[in-house]
């Protein structure tokens, strides 16, 4: 007796396959997939932003480790590939991951239905859009990388109205986190508007507090404000034994350091700091930050830094938050050497031990978490994730090194070099493998 074909069941709901049915017959990777849900376009455009910007910027360090490429740079609009580069690492591809988690679990913690794709893309093709033009702006002329910054200045207000749009429909009895992101995100906006408005007037200094500004007082505080919501709650569902502790003199904490960084760059462009307090600011400041470092360690191992390392996700999550607390350390141990022995090289080690250390570990740990969740995978951190990760912590590392006084000068380029490549090496990988899951259906049928 021959066994009959297994066949499947179609489920039709007004002529068309049910999603589960999708998922078997289609496992191509498509555009129109990507407006499925609010996190598969905007991680999806923030990974070409972040692959692109991390390509050429290893452009950048090749050519001035070995002069091969004979790039040039547009000189009017005060613009430089330093300022091409901080920029578009600090507003460019993090202000897009932002938006696919805001607009994914931001209307969870709200209790508000969230916008529709629909809604979302024309802010975030703005913002896409515009970062690729300033990035080819810094070879084909200033005024094509301005005009790419006003698109993204454009984009990144109208999300900020958005979202705020959802916080002021909120009825939800507890929304300082939400209201502390949405507060961030003006703050993000109005740097980008600085940014521009300096590259008019053609002043560099300024152009760089817009963007420290927008790096301490946009990004770290919505990474704050997520990690202390976030990360305990994360922890104590893997792992029953540590309890979720958060209380809200933490987040606060956290808050007042990231204003106080951006009140010292301030002083610092105005020249207070300098002409008025002297030697003795950087003293106090470089305390500050000691101090406020040490909290943060501290915070990280309350937090379950040390049980977190039997869940590989988790742990990326923690070392992430960990490396917050070394730049905080690093930052004031620069202050005191600037003052002790003139070498404020380590300044830079600091901004790194933050962009990179803190920020991009969150950030792959973060959007790997909610890529995984939401494409029907195990949350899960498998050989690939783990090892980009360490790879990740390598590139931090070797770009710190860069900063150590005594560094010989000839080496510097290589190991500039180096970090940069493993940068764009790791990045890469990353975004590449995970915008294949954004273009495809879920494989377990479900929405979203």
């Amino acid at each position: 007796m021959n066994n009959p074909r297994p066949t499947i069941a179609l489920k039709v709901a007004s002529g068309k396959p049910s999603p589960e049915v999708l998922a078997q017959l289609d496992k191509r990777w498509r555009w129109q997939y990507l407006m499925l849900a609010p996190h598969r376009l905007s991680f999806f455009l923030a990974m070409v932003v972040l692959v692109a910007s991390a390509v050429w910027w290893l452009a950048v360090q090749v050519d001035r480790a070995t002069g091969w490429w004979g790039l040039g740079y547009a000189q009017a609009l005060a613009l430089s590939p330093t300022l091409v580069h901080s920029t578009v690492m600090v507003l460019g591809f993090i202000p897009l991951y932002f938006a696919g988690f805001l607009f994914t679990a931001g209307p969870k913690w709200l209790g508000v239905d969230p916008l529709p794709v629909s809604a979302l893309r024309p802010v975030l093709f703005l913002q896409a859009g515009g970062w690729l033009l300033w990035l080819a702006g810094a070879h084909l002329g200033a005024p094509l990388a301005l005009a790419g910054l006003l698109l993204a200045c454009v984009g990144l207000g109208w999300m900020t109205a958005q979202f705020w749009g959802r916080v002021r429909l909120s009825q939800a009895e507890d929304q300082l986190h939400a209201r502390a992101i949405a507060t961030a995100c003006v703050v993000g906006s109005l740097s980008a508007a600085g940014v521009a408005l300096a590259m008019v007037w053609g002043s560099h200094a300024l152009a760089r507090v817009c963007v420290f500004t927008a790096l301490w007082g946009f990004v770290v505080v919505v990474y704050v404000s997520v990690a202390h919501r976030m990360i305990p709650f994360f922890t104590s569902s893997a792992m029953p034994m540590v309890q979720a502790w958060r209380p809200f003199w933490v987040l606060w904490l956290m808050l007042a350091a990231a204003a106080m960084q951006v009140l010292a760059a301030w002083l610092e462009f105005a020249g207070v700091s300098a002409s008025a307090a002297g030697p003795a600011w950087a003293v106090v400041h470089g305390g500050l930050q000691v101090a406020v470092g040490c909290v943060l360690v501290w915070l990280a191992w309350v937090w379950g830094l040390v049980q977190s390392l039997k869940n590989k996700l988790l742990a990326m999550l923690h070392i992430g938050f960990f490396w917050l607390g070394v730049a905080f350390v690093l930052g004031g141990a620069a202050q005191w050497l600037a003052v002790a022995g003139g070498l404020g090289g380590l300044g830079l080690g600091a901004l790194h031990a933050l962009s990179m250390g803190c920020l991009a570990s969150l950030m792959l740990a973060m959007v790997t978490r909610v890529s995984c969740g939401h494409s029907g995978r195990a949350l899960v951190a498998d050989r690939i994730a783990w090892s980009l990760f360490w790879l990740l912590q390598a590139a931090t590392l070797l770009r710190i090194g860069a900063t150590v006084p005594g560094l010989p000068g000839v080496w510097l380029p290589w190991v500039l070099l180096a970090s940069a490549c493993t940068w764009a090496a790791t990045m890469g990988a990353w975004g590449v493998r995970l915008a294949r899951w954004y273009g495809r259906l879920r494989p377990d049928g479900r929405p979203g």
